[in-house]
């Protein structure tokens, strides 16, 4: 055995078609897992993460559910199983991207919505939902994704609109874990500045704060975060539930 084997369990992650979740997904690959990759419409490019994962000698299976709409939450999940099995590892990653997506051209109140219903609502049914098997089952690990300014604030109105969603998946994942022990362990990863998308693209200004204000001095990338989830879903993490997980270089404001 390695440090981090999931050699055995069956993972499900959220929004894996690209950025972070395509690396939990990997990673959990790597570790032994067979994943679900999961996208809300981007068929190809789960595929594509799906073949990569195939590669390394793991089964992969691609499941597509628009998460913003709350009724089609309990079928992905009942999908979920009925692919698995069971599910020993259930990660909620996907979230709405307002800052390269469609969304972006949205107001503010459209996008509160939208992140309601995408990084909120999902987040908690499915945990809830995924938690309610895993402890009639086996038990398992549900790790959700939160963000490392949401409790300390950052300006502007995407810093506010963030803080109000990922405060509340991290208050939701502690109290979580409390209903849900001791069969099933909850817990948060929260990135700082990872390198996705946006950061790809990053004006000079941010990438400048960026390095100004990680103490480690670089964007943290997908992989980095990868392997605090995968620490977190193994056993060698027994002892750990209700925690949220900064994953952000060491930066405190």
């Amino acid at each position: 055995m390695t440090f981090g084997d999931l050699s055995g369990r069956k993972a499900v992650v959220t929004g894996s078609s690209s950025g972070i979740g395509r690396a939990i997904a990997l990673e959990f690959a790597r570790a032994g897992a067979e994943v679900v990759i999961h996208a809300r419409r981007s068929a190809a490019a789960a595929e594509k993460v799906a073949e990569e994962i195939r590669a390394l000698g793991r089964p992969a299976t691609v499941i597509l559910a628009d998460l913003s709409a709350a009724d089609a939450l309990p079928g992905f999940v009942d999908e979920c199983w009925q692919s698995l099995r069971s599910v020993d590892v259930w990660v909620n990653n996907a979230g709405a991207d307002l800052l390269t997506g469609a969304e972006a051209r949205l107001g503010f109140e459209e996008k509160l919505q939208v992140l309601f219903d995408v990084d909120v609502r999902s987040t908690l049914v499915l945990s809830r939902l995924a938690g309610e098997r895993m402890s009639r089952e086996a038990g398992g690990v549900i790790l959700n994704v939160g963000w490392d300014q949401a409790d300390r604030g950052m300006e502007g109105p995407s810093g506010e609109l963030f803080a109000a969603s990922k405060n509340a998946v991290m208050g939701f994942t502690r109290s979580l874990a409390v209903s849900l022990a001791p069969k099933v362990r909850v817990n948060c990863i929260a990135p700082g500045w990872i390198r996705t998308a946006w950061g790809e693209t990053a004006s000079d200004v941010w990438q400048e704060r960026v390095r100004r204000e990680t103490p480690l001095k670089r964007w943290g990338t997908p992989e980095d975060v990868a392997k605090v989830a995968r620490f977190l879903a193994s056993t060698d993490a027994e002892f750990l539930t209700g925690q949220v997980i900064r994953v952000n270089g060491g930066a405190v404001r």
